[in-house]
């Protein structure tokens, strides 16, 4: 059940994690969406601003003419009808006529009485519309006289304005009856059509919307179809980096992504066959190596055992060597142990560049190791150790042997005695679970020069054009380089700031903890110790 559940919710993560790498501000297909998104938005925006303003302004441009209208017409004939100077009740009776029109607006009359007191009629009453209620531009601009023209016949005109009271939009009007009496003025709630007006445009908003999540819809199918070629390409892509060089792209169609799938498939095959040419040439040359070597070890085998019948005669005193003779004779002997141990690392590489090397897995203390490697070789008056007793690793002890020999053999060879060797324990963290051994070998010689630093490893490399033939054969730090990287370890070439030359070996002290393919049953053929840098 637990797994079960893990399983659940670690499908939902991967899910998210999907469904977050699409929509990441940074994907095209996002970017897609907000464009199409801000394009349909800015156009039903200003569609439906335009459209709003014009109806806006066409309900209450209509609204506004009927009633100003019948307000024009109820002064001419009813107001037009009353004296010059009429009673306060003949006002009120009046207004209440006018209000009562198709309109049913809301009329005031100011007029003098014959007494020359201002008085009023409201149709509202008491407290209903007053003279307070119309703005004071607009009583000004009502009684206030005009002068008579061509254009302008009479003194006094309509004029009206609009008003909110309350968040009540209103429209108020006023004008005076011609020839003389009462001054009329008018108050019609425009409620109705502002109501009309916001049902108008929450339609529009919401129309917007739906306009909006209508793009977004569209945009994102139009980005998934334009974009699933595009991550198509990139999967492909992936895949030939991760070497899987049959990779090819289904092609579909004409355009312009069909014609770079059709590239990619034209680059991938030629890449595939480009790599196959030369892993086959590669695979011929690794072939005729280990063919060479193993054809020349018969042969050498014979020679090695003449020439240390030859060695023993020279060494022996009294023996039949002829004095003449006796350099090449030494000569023949150093060659043949120098073919020998060639041989053997070419041998040695074929294995690597096949993978077919293994490890034979041991438990030892590093310092017996060490100690061993040194005395084997009689290095021990030349080299300085400072290893404690007590660090264990489980490594290959014979590949350690090998990498220590190169390293410790390199810096007598070319830095020249005291050699220190120094061991400690490293604890970081990625070293595997029992962390790291660190194996320093440093000279007090002159140094790497900076130029030759980044290629002491490289095969065949000699630090000097100069001198293409030296005792050493130019693999055994690669081969070193090799045994701590299968190791699961690493190699490192440096200048120490007090002078000389510093290789840092670093080894996981549980090399079966980091690879537990590893068994300790494989069988090794022997390798052989190579000094040379």
């Amino acid at each position: 059940m637990t797994q079960e559940h893990q399983g659940g919710a670690g499908g939902w993560s991967a899910a998210r994690r999907g469904v977050w790498s699409r929509l990441r501000f940074t994907s095209l297909r996002l970017r897609l969406v907000v464009v199409f998104g801000l394009v349909a938005l800015t156009a039903a925006v200003s569609a439906s601003g335009i459209a709003y303003w014009l109806n806006r302004e066409s309900v209450l441009t209509r609204t506004q003419d009927a009633v100003l209208r019948d307000f024009e017409q109820e002064m001419r004939n009813r107001a037009g009808t009353l004296p010059e100077r009429p009673t306060q009740d003949e006002l009120q009776r009046t207004a209440g006529q006018m209000a009562n029109s198709s309109q049913r607006f809301t009329v005031l009359l100011v007029a003098e009485n014959p007494d020359g007191r201002t008085v009023y009629g409201s149709s509202g009453g008491l407290n209903g519309f007053s003279l307070r209620d119309v703005p004071a531009s607009l009583r000004e601009a009502v009684t206030e006289r005009q002068k008579v023209t061509s254009a302008n016949k009479h003194p006094h005109r309509l004029y009206w304005q609009r008003i909110v009271d309350g968040d009540t939009p209103y429209l108020v009007a006023g004008a005076r009856v011609v020839g003389g009496g009462p001054t009329g003025y008018m108050l019609k709630s425009l409620e109705p059509e502002a109501k009309d007006l916001n049902s108008l445009a929450w339609s529009l908003g919401i129309a917007t919307g739906l306009a909006l999540i209508g793009s977004a819809l569209l945009a994102h199918a139009a980005a998934t179809t334009v974009l699933k070629p595009v991550q198509r390409l990139g999967v492909a892509a992936r895949r030939l980096g991760e070497g899987k060089l049959d990779t090819r792209l289904r092609v579909s169609g004409t355009d312009e992504l069909a014609d770079l799938s059709r590239t990619f498939n034209k680059a991938a095959e030629a890449l595939e066959k480009r790599v196959a040419d030369m892993a086959g040439r590669d695979e011929a040359s690794r072939r005729f190596v280990a063919d060479m070597s193993h054809e020349l070890r018969t042969p050498l085998t014979a020679i090695t055992a003449v020439t240390e019948v030859l060695e023993e005669e020279l060494e022996s005193e009294g023996g039949g060597i002829d004095p003449m003779i006796e350099p090449a004779v030494r000569l023949v002997v150093s060659e043949t142990r120098r073919l020998n141990d060639l041989v053997e690392n070419l041998m040695e590489v074929t294995r690597f560049d096949a993978g077919t090397a293994r490890l034979v897995l041991d438990d030892v203390d590093m310092s017996d190791q060490i100690t061993a490697c040194i005395d084997a070789r009689a290095w021990l008056d030349a080299v300085d150790l400072d290893a404690e007793r007590g660090i264990h690793a489980r490594i290959d002890p014979r590949r350690l042997d090998v990498i220590l020999a190169n390293l410790i053999g390199n810096a007598l060879k070319h830095g020249g005695s005291p050699v220190r060797v120094s061991v400690r324990e490293d604890g970081a963290e990625g070293a595997g679970d029992g962390g790291t051994v660190v194996i320093e070998v440093r000279d007090h010689g002159p140094g790497i020069p900076e130029e030759v630093l980044p290629h002491v490893f490289d095969r065949f490399y000699k630090a000097s054009a100069s001198r293409p033939r030296s005792e050493g054969s130019g693999l055994g730090l690669s081969i070193a380089l090799e045994n701590a990287h299968i190791h699961g370890g690493e190699i490192t070439a440096a200048n120490s700031p007090e002078g000389g030359a510093v290789f840092t070996l670093r080894l996981p002290r549980d090399v079966s903890a980091r690879n537990p393919s590893e068994k300790a049953g494989d069988v090794e053929d022997e390798v052989a110790e190579e000094g040379a840098r």
